[in-house]
């Protein structure tokens, strides 16, 4: 594998010798068979943030996928692999722009990313003008596999729908009548409320009141006053970030903790554990991934990621890990043949995805379909309690593509 940088702002780690090695390589390799495709390598397009908040989700994502690349000889389809970074800020304004210096500029094959869903929006608008197949290793707006869903596009991650519906049946089961939600209000706060919204209804529940915040605000000593005087049997919260570890740490100050249950997205307890220290201890989340997953995949995963990037890994290594896994299959199927589009989106669709989070498919709309667990925070870990729900797909309301179906074809 190496990395063109000329349309990066942020460039890969590649050993100057191994860089040489291949340069040579396929110089010699295109001079014998006149530059055939079979000989290009394929060009894997990485528009994730390198600088800025969101930089160590970046870097923890094209570890993953590097690693399960590596994995499987580093090569994909038989070809050699170059990848084209371009440091994609987490800003929105330059969403487009940084597309089509992967697609129009650099001429990739795929492109990897978002992570953040408001450059997703700009992402999408160019994969779908274009059709270059886009997957998408994080970002979790409904609308991708969604209204905006297309045959191109695919979610190596989850939807905001999928990580916070199983809470509401968790917390109609815990006997909880009358809740209370807060969030920031922006996309994936007000996706993941309407979502724990859908399934607590739907189990007997009523949401007594929605208190929402302007992004990213912190100050938080009016809601907990709020939540006090209404008394609720339990809070549902989606926040992230340095804002769920300040949430989760004043809830306790306030002396809310041991009077009224916190639950929240998984995303609350997710990278946040240290800084809660002991005001997590207890809290309920759910997500697609813990670390603690007891398969064979997932201790051989972690082994391996430490080993390699003296770390551990987190969710966002998971997701980066997946997208790699999936390239290799998809295009071990169509003997590295990117040319024919339709047929690696077939091979796309039809892939099973043996993951650290437990074996996952994808929906009719290219969102995965898997396991959803309730997680318990455990002396500064996030334990597993259950599976919360099974083989979960999102029901992607928008979607117009058809169901897939290997069999049907």
């Amino acid at each position: 594998m190496h990395n063109n940088n000329k349309a990066s702002q942020a460039s890969a780690k590649i050993p100057r010798k191994m860089f040489v090695a291949h340069a040579l390589a396929l110089a010699l390799t295109s001079a014998l068979t006149g530059g055939v495709q079979a000989a290009d390598p394929i060009k894997v397009g990485l528009l994730l943030p390198y600088t800025g908040t969101y930089a160590a989700t970046g870097e923890a994502t094209t570890n993953g996928l590097k690693l399960a690349i590596e994995q499987q000889g580093s090569t994909l389809g038989g070809r050699e692999v170059e990848f084209v970074v371009v440091d994609s800020e987490a800003d929105p304004a330059k969403a487009v722009q940084n597309m089509q210096k992967l697609v129009s500029g650099a001429k990739v094959d795929v492109v990897v990313g978002p992570m953040h869903s408001g450059v997703g929006m700009g992402a999408l608008k160019v994969a779908r003008e274009t059709g270059v197949p886009l997957i998408i290793p994080n970002a979790g707006f409904n609308a991708a596999t969604g209204p905006m869903c297309a045959e191109n596009i695919f979610r190596t991650s989850f939807s905001s729908w999928q990580t916070a519906y199983p809470m509401g049946k968790i917390a109609a089961e815990k006997g909880y009548k009358n809740i209370v939600t807060v969030t920031w209000r922006y996309g994936f706060g007000t996706e993941s409320v309407e979502a724990f919204k859908d399934g607590f209804e739907k189990a007997g529940g009523k949401i007594i009141k929605k208190i929402w915040l302007p992004f990213p605000e912190v100050e938080f000593q009016s809601q907990l006053t709020e939540i006090a005087a209404l008394k609720p049997d339990a809070v549902f919260v989606f926040f992230a970030g340095g804002g769920a570890a300040k949430f989760v740490k004043d809830y306790a100050a306030a002396g809310l903790k041991d009077k009224i249950p916190l639950l929240g997205s998984g995303f609350l307890t997710e990278g946040t554990l240290a800084a809660q220290g002991a005001a997590a201890e207890g809290l309920l989340t759910t997500l697609h991934y813990a670390d603690s997953l007891e398969t064979a995949e997932n201790f051989k995963f972690r082994s391996d990621y430490k080993q390699q990037f003296g770390k551990e890994a987190d969710i966002y290594a998971v997701q980066g890990y997946d997208t790699g896994l999936l390239l290799a299959q998809s295009l071990q199927a169509v003997a590295g043949n990117t040319a024919d589009r339709a047929a690696w989106i077939q091979a796309m669709e039809n892939a099973r995805i043996a993951s650290p989070r437990g074996e996952w498919t994808f929906s009719k709309a290219h969102n995965p379909v898997q396991n959803v667990y309730l997680r318990e925070v455990r002396n500064g870990a996030n334990v597993v309690v259950k599976v919360a729900s099974a083989k979960l797909s999102d029901p992607a309301p928008g979607c117009k593509l058809r169901q897939v179906s290997a069999a049907a074809r």
